[in-house]
């Protein structure tokens, strides 16, 4: 691809020569126009594992089934606007889900 010298635009073919569109600039000699590009395809289909979804912090509660000391927690709004959102924990080890309200 040969741009134009005076204004930097890309050179087209008109009438066997190279012009520049915008300034009406001719060049002399031939040019070679080359365009290329690579895709690269994916034949894999990712798998997601139950153990690899588990993607929230965790702290340290104790759980009530297993006595755990370590679990997952999130928080949500579940009553009203104006009053404490609620707590829920899951255990690292076994699973078990629990809230806790404020």
């Amino acid at each position: 691809m040969e741009f134009c010298e005076k204004c930097g635009s890309v050179l087209v073919e008109k009438n066997k020569k190279y012009r520049c569109a915008r300034c009406n600039y001719s060049a002399k000699g031939k040019f070679k126009i080359e365009s290329c590009e690579k895709v690269k395809q994916e034949q894999k289909v990712g798998i997601v594992k139950e153990k690899d979804t588990d993607v929230m912090p965790t702290t340290n509660a104790l759980c009530p089934k297993c006595g755990n000391q370590q679990a997952y927690f999130w928080s949500a709004q579940t009553r009203a606007a104006d009053e404490a959102e609620t707590r829920f924990f899951r255990c690292t080890k076994c699973k078990q889900t629990w809230r806790e309200y404020d």
